[in-house]
């Protein structure tokens, strides 16, 4: 593990002093927006480096009274075996602090957009982009995220070919964001009367929603179109030309939003449509992520897969990882997908601390 930037660390602490002034003072709305975003996230980083220099403190101390021959004989004895404890406190401290200073991804902080799409496997994959959707609404529910369905797109079975909906909470990119890509499932259909094992396949796009700050959207760039919404039948069908298509111009970007009022679909639609337009701006500016994302969610073709659920075997296997889980009803039910997502954020993490040690070491 690369030694921790000591001058790095002052420079945190008094950036975070120095707010924490400023926001006494009494700034302008503006401003204590700006500042209070700041602090919210160096103040993790400040309690940790605290608490480091405090065990690094008690450490020196320690030691000091071991090697103390005027002493007394137990309390240098207690010292000593302290000590050990206390190393391995500190390796652990050490190691949360190297990962709060890793370089963060401007959106993690965002909301998101998440798209799902039925890939090949006709009307088996639609009830399976179904599933992912109840898994990641489930998931919503336990972080406390509000989940809004923009579009939908229903098969006679009650399947999705298509669902977009909007994911708002603190942080939602960061924990979903390795959620793109094709997704695969195994197993018997409801509509197979054989018992046979089919695979079939869905994609998942997660997209950093934008904020109006971030892309500017002129009137005269989109074209707004109201139309008759259609679907499968049931609830979902609405009878009066309430959906919305927006399309972008100047990129051909288009956005249909048929679940709400004209209204609100309006205002789904430009949300998903400045989304889409800050995701394709940022994947301009770092052409990496794009190739990422596009080598994630490929076509929708089974081969082309980051995850495989297994039905008959109970397990899901995450395959960029080579992590197996035997716990597919837990994960697909929402309750267990958190620690798959966990594995995955600490494997990026650990790439990320392996290239930095190898950056220093060169």
């Amino acid at each position: 593990m690369p030694a921790l930037p000591q001058e790095k660390l002052d420079k945190v602490v008094e950036r975070w002093e120095v707010i924490q002034t400023e926001l006494n003072a009494g700034p302008d709305p503006q401003s204590y927006a700006r500042l209070n975003k700041e602090f919210a996230e160096l103040d993790p980083l400040v309690a940790s480096i605290r608490e480091l220099r405090a065990a690094e403190q008690e450490l020196a101390d320690l030691q000091e009274l071991a090697k103390d021959a005027t002493a007394d004989v137990e309390m240098r004895q207690m010292a000593n075996e302290e000590v050990g404890d206390l190393r391995q406190k500190l390796v652990n401290l050490q190691q949360g602090l190297q990962v709060l200073l890793l370089p963060k991804d401007a959106a993690d902080e965002r909301s998101a957009i998440v798209e799902i799409r039925a890939g090949s496997g006709g009307d088996e994959a639609a009830l399976f982009a179904a599933d992912l959707f109840r898994m990641y609404q489930r998931y919503a529910d336990l972080h406390g995220w509000q989940t809004e369905i923009i579009s939908v797109s229903e098969n006679d079975l009650g399947g999705y070919k298509e669902i977009v909906a909007s994911f708002t909470g603190r942080g939602v990119f960061a924990r979903l964001k390795f959620e793109s890509g094709v997704h695969r499932v195994q197993r018997v259909p409801e509509t197979e009367a054989g018992g046979r094992i089919h695979t079939s396949a869905a994609t998942v796009a997660v997209l950093p929603e934008a904020e109006d700050v971030d892309v500017e959207i002129r009137s005269e760039d989109i074209r707004i179109d109201t139309m008759r919404a259609s679907g499968a039948g049931g609830q979902h069908v609405n009878r009066t030309d309430s959906a919305v298509r927006i399309v972008h111009i100047p990129t051909g970007i288009t956005v249909v939003s048929a679940e709400k009022s004209q209204h609100q679909n309006r205002r789904l639609a430009m949300k998903v449509l400045r989304s889409r337009i800050y995701e394709q701006e940022m994947e301009r500016r770092f052409d990496a992520r794009a190739q990422v994302r596009k080598s994630q969610v490929g076509t929708g073709d089974r081969s082309q897969r980051i995850r495989t659920y297994n039905f008959p075997q109970g397990r899901v296997s995450d395959h960029r990882i080579n992590l197996t889980l035997h716990r597919l009803p837990e994960i697909i039910a929402g309750d267990g997908l958190g620690e798959l997502i966990e594995a995955l954020i600490s494997h990026h993490q650990a790439e990320q601390l392996a290239a930095l040690e190898n950056e220093i070491r060169t």
